[in-house]
C-alpha cells in the first residue's frame, strides 16, 4: 500500500487557511483556546470543524472517500479508524516532516502510541491522547484485609480478590467490564500479559493459543468467582465504574483516562479511599496496553499539507502537550512525564502506575484490522462464555476459527 507523500510549503494549492477537523474532547476545548497564539507565530489562519465521534467517523466516510481536499489536518482514532484509512491512502505519509525538526523531537514519543500510528514503517499520524489500563484499587479494603500493598501478579490479584469477597459478601472482591465488546480493550492487557495476542507473527488468529485460553480462564473466571452478585454480561465502563465508585468492589482494572470517576468526590463514594497501581503481572510480565486514542494526521488529498504539518507541529510541541497534560489529557512525550509540572495535577500513585505501564506498553489494545467492530464482537465472545462458566476452550476454538475466517476475507 503505498501512501502519498506529505509535501512541503510549495503546494500548489496552498492556503494561508488550515482547515482543522477535530473530535469533542478536552484536547480539542484547550487547542481552540491557544490558537491566537499560533495565528499569531505564523500569519496562518485555522478553521475547526469541531464534532461528536459518530458524526466525525460519517464525515470521514464521506469527505476522505470522494478524495476531498476541504480537510487539511484531522483528528482521528489510530485503533478505530486506523488500518482502514491507511488502507485506503487517505493519510499522508509524514517520514520527512518528523525527521525535519530536531527541537521538535519525534524520538520523544512513546514508543507504543508511535507503533500504532506507522503504517508499514511510515509514520501517518501523531499521538495526541494516551490510554494505560491501570489497577484501581480500595486502600481501606485492602487494609482491612491484612494486605500492606496491592496485588503485583495476577495471581496475588486473585488471591486479594477472593479474601476481600470471603469477608465481605456485599463487595465484589474484582469489577472490569463483561459487554462482549466493551471488554476486549481491558482484557487485552491480560491476553499480553500471558503471553498471548489476537494475531501471531505471522498474522493468523492466535485466540485459541495456550496463552489465550488462559487469559480467557483467568478474566472470566475472577470476575464468575469474585465479581458482583448475578453479574450482567453486558457491562461496559460506565456500569463497571459505577458498581466501583459506589463502593462495591475492592479492585477494577480500567483505563487512566477515566480515574477522574474515581477520585472526584462528586461522583464517588470512594473518591478518598482510592489507590492506582501498575497492571499486575502474568506469566510473560506486566504488558497493559499503551494507546494513544486520539492523533492527528494529513489528509493525503490536501493541497496545504505545508501548512497542515506547522499546525501539527505546534498542537503536538513539547509546551502544548504540556499544557494539555497540566488540565487532564494524557499526551505521548516522554518529556513530559518526566517533568514534575507534567504530572503535577495527577495522583502520585496514578503517575507511578503510568510510567510503569509505558515501559512495557503493547501499542493495541483490540484487533488491528479495518473492521474493528466486528472483530471485537468475535474475540470477546469467550469473555461471556468464561464468565458464565460455559467451556472456554471450546468458545476460544470456536472464535478463532470465525476470526481467521474474518482475517481472510478483510485480507481479499
Amino acid at each position: 500500500m503505498g501512501l502519498s507523500a506529505c509535501g512541503g510549503g510549495g503546494d500548489s494549492g496552498a492556503s494561508n487557511t488550515v482547515r482543522v477537523t477535530l473530535a469533542n474532547h478536552v484536547w480539542t476545548e484547550n487547542i481552540k483556546k491557544a490558537l491566537p497564539e499560533f495565528e499569531k507565530q505564523t500569519g496562518l489562519k485555522v478553521e475547526v470543524t469541531q464534532l461528536g465521534e459518530d458524526q466525525l467517523s460519517d464525515q470521514y466516510n464521506v469527505k476522505l472517500n470522494a478524495g476531498s481536499s476541504d480537510i487539511d489536518v484531522m483528528m482521528y482514532r489510530p485503533l478505530q479508524e486506523g488500518k482502514l484509512f491507511a488502507k485506503n491512502k487517505y493519510l499522508a505519509d509524514l517520514s520527512d516532516q518528523v525527521k525535519a525538526n530536531k527541537t521538535w523531537d519525534f524520538s520523544d514519543f512513546q514508543a507504543g502510541p508511535v507503533e500504532a500510528t506507522t503504517h508499514e514503517g511510515k509514520p501517518v499520524g501523531v499521538p495526541i491522547i494516551t490510554e494505560q489500563e491501570v489497577l484501581y484499587y480500595r486502600k481501606d479494603l485492602l487494609a482491612k484485609a491484612g494486605l500492606s500493598e496491592p496485588p503485583k501478579t495476577l495471581d496475588e490479584l486473585k488471591a486479594a480478590a477472593a479474601k476481600i469477597k470471603a469477608a465481605e459478601p456485599d463487595i465484589a472482591g474484582f469489577v472490569a467490564r463483561t459487554g462482549k465488546s466493551p471488554a476486549v480493550t481491558q482484557f487485552s492487557s491480560f491476553l499480553y500479559s500471558f503471553g498471548g495476542d489476537f494475531v501471531d507473527g505471522s498474522g493468523k488468529s492466535a485466540v485459541s493459543s495456550d496463552a489465550a485460553k488462559q487469559a480467557y480462564a483467568y478474566y472470566g473466571g475472577l470476575i464468575k468467582e469474585s465479581g458482583p452478585a448475578n453479574v450482567s454480561t453486558d457491562m461496559g465502563w460506565p456500569e463497571a465504574m459505577a458498581i466501583f465508585t459506589q463502593g462495591k468492589a475492592a479492585f477494577y482494572t480500567e483505563a487512566n483516562s477515566l480515574y477522574k470517576n474515581a477520585t472526584d468526590p462528586a461522583k464517588s463514594k470512594v473518591s478518598d479511599t482510592v489507590g492506582f497501581a501498575p497492571f499486575p503481572a502474568g506469566p510473560a510480565g506486566s504488558k497493559p496496553y499503551n494507546i494513544p486514542s486520539w492523533a492527528l494526521g494529513v489528509n493525503a488529498s490536501s493541497e496545504n499539507t505545508g501548512n497542515a504539518w506547522k499546525f501539527i507541529e505546534w498542537a503536538t510541541s513539547k509546551e502544548q502537550t504540556l499544557a494539555q497534560q497540566k488540565s487532564g489529557v494524557p499526551g505521548a512525550r516522554t518529556s513530559v512525564w518526566a517533568n514534575p509540572e507534567g504530572t503535577s495535577t495527577f495522583p502520585k500513585d496514578l503517575v507511578e502506575a503510568i510510567a510503569a505501564s509505558t515501559k512495557a506498553g503493547v501499542g493495541h489494545d483490540r484487533p488491528l484490522v479495518v473492521k474493528v467492530a466486528e472483530a471485537r464482537e468475535i474475540v470477546g465472545q469467550p469473555i461471556v462464555d468464561a464468565i458464565t462458566g460455559n467451556d472456554v476452550a471450546a468458545a476460544a476454538d470456536t472464535a478463532n476459527a470465525a476470526f481467521q475466517k474474518f482475517l481472510d476475507d478483510e485480507a481479499k
